[in-house]
């Protein structure tokens, strides 16, 4: 299990008390935190708590602008917080007319602290900076303190820090019926808290206006609103301090809301299982093949697989990938050829060995279309070898070959001869409407031919990966060169194909 400091993506830089003008040195106070105290703050840290106070940040956010790095600290209840605050407050009486922010780009603002009889929301637009209550007047302002939603968080540290949330946390994970053996915590937070954050910080700040910086704020069609965290977050690293203070009131001004939960959601990482399969059919596709909205054939490969995994697993959905893909009407003989299923938040993950052999059995009694063979489980990283070397790797072809003449034995005698022959193949008519016209160097390492009457005979032929056999062995009106056709100075065509072999070390084979 892991856990992380409250809103840690969000903390700002440690801020920093001033002293005749010179900064005091940042440096890491969690080592010096107690857990049941306030101790560790201390009269330089007054000034920062007593201000936030005043301008209505709650205990927690208050503790972060203070440096305090202890965890545990922020596990303390709401109400006990804000009572040890004042406590502090009460027992350090020394009154100090300034207080600085240090900033982490920009140069530091000085802030004079003075009586005042506006509101708390009122914004000075000339300087961007509002009056607010004196230190001086600690009594009153510590005690008329309501409880309120923090101008800072908008209350995420306050609601969702309590038990009650937390136990509604663990009921949805319990709920959830997941396999784990450690979890993350982690929230989506509002974008309109980093620039709270960033205006508490400079002691400015309500919203983000799309005026100030027009060129992170552009809509996009896949966007909901212009108003992302990414870019909230962009405009705040562009904009000069100058015009934020023109913009946005200093202090944040205090919601009326507290932030809600809309969803509590449990998520798995995902699960990647691989293996080789077979196809015997030459009439599934590897993927399901839909065109114009409209599905052509019943099933795939993928589906014949996947749905198997998807409910033994528990998934939410999949991703499949193989080492290359065979057409429709192609079989894939041998071996098979490799694949792998990333599934998406499954909420089962464990697998004996003797379990995943079981699923294997599944899936091949399933259908006679297909068989799979070395199923495992198998790590992200993994899954890069299936792809490595992919123009490097060979595959080995059977296909059966017509001729328009007749030919004998030893027409086709000198095939058997011929290696390391080069291809220029410019993309196929076939696949032309899905892949860019270029004309691409494929190499046919060895080829040996099987006679079997005047008209036909069959090609077993160890290639490049990438080859395309059937516009080798036609010549696609002339876009491969050389072709079977040319070759044998006769029109050629295939009639039939098959992968023999697909010659990757990958994944590992099992005693099945």
């Amino acid at each position: 299990m892991r856990s992380a400091s409250p809103l840690r993506k969000s903390v700002p830089a440690p801020l920093a008390a001033r002293e005749g003008g010179r900064a005091r040195p940042r440096v890491d106070r969690g080592a010096q935190r107690e857990l049941s105290s306030m101790s560790s703050l201390t009269e330089k840290d007054r000034p920062i708590v007593q201000l936030l106070l005043n301008t209505g940040t709650c205990p927690r956010c208050i503790l972060r602008f203070c440096c305090v790095g202890s965890q545990t600290l922020y596990r303390h209840p709401y109400k006990d917080l804000m009572k040890d605050l004042k406590e502090f407050l009460k027992k350090n009486q020394e009154k100090e007319d300034t207080v600085c922010f240090d900033v982490v780009d920009p140069p530091c603002k000085r802030i004079r602290l003075e009586h005042t009889e506006e509101g708390p929301d009122d914004v000075n637009h000339n300087g961007g900076l509002q009056q607010i209550p004196s230190v001086n007047n600690e009594n009153t302002a510590v005690e008329n303190l309501a409880v309120k939603v923090c101008n800072v968080c908008l209350g995420v540290l306050q609601e969702f820090c309590e038990v009650d949330f937390v136990k509604k946390v663990c009921q949805k994970v319990n709920s959830a019926d997941y396999q784990f053996t450690s979890f993350v915590f982690s929230m989506s937070l509002p974008p309109q808290l980093s620039v709270r954050e960033c205006a508490a910080w400079l002691l400015v700040k309500q919203e983000m206006g799309a005026t100030a910086c027009p060129d992170c704020f552009k809509p996009a069609k896949n966007k909901q609103s212009v108003f992302t965290r990414m870019a909230v977050i962009k405009a705040l690293e562009k904009i000069k301090e100058e015009d934020f203070l023109k913009h946005f009131p200093c202090p944040p001004s205090s919601p009326k809301n507290l932030c809600v939960a809309l969803e509590i959601q449990c998520n798995n990482g995902a699960v990647f299982v691989a293996g080789r399969y077979n196809k015997y059919s030459r009439n599934l596709p590897q993927t399901p093949w839909i065109i114009d909205g409209e599905r052509k054939l019943e099933s795939s490969v993928e589906e014949l697989i996947s749905e198997h995994l998807m409910a033994e697993f528990k998934a939410d959905s999949f991703n499949f990938s193989s080492s290359g893909r065979e057409d429709v009407d192609v079989r894939t003989l041998g071996n098979g050829r490799p694949f792998a299923i990333e599934l998406v938040n499954p909420r089962r993950i464990h697998f004996t060995a003797e379990e995943m052999k079981g699923l294997q059995q599944t899936i091949n009694n399933s259908s006679d279309k297909i068989q799979v063979r070395d199923l495992q489980l198998v790590t992200r990283e993994a899954i890069g070898r299936m792809k490595e070397g992919e123009e490097e790797k060979t595959k080995t072809y059977s296909a059966l070959i017509w001729t328009d003449k007749a030919i004998q034995k030893e027409d086709i005698a000198f095939l058997d001869d011929i290696k390391e022959l080069k291809l220029d193949q410019k993309t196929p008519l076939r696949v032309l409407h899905r892949r860019p016209l270029a004309v691409r160097c494929r190499i046919i390492h060895t080829m040996k031919s099987e006679y079997i009457d005047e008209h036909h005979f069959r090609l077993h032929m160890k290639t490049q990966a990438g080859t395309y056999i059937k516009e080798f062995v036609h010549g696609d009106f002339g876009r491969t060169k050389p072709n079977i056709g040319s070759l044998l100075n006769r029109t050629a065509d295939i009639l039939e194909l098959d992968v023999e072999s697909v010659d990757v070390d990958w994944p590992p084979t099992l005693d099945n």
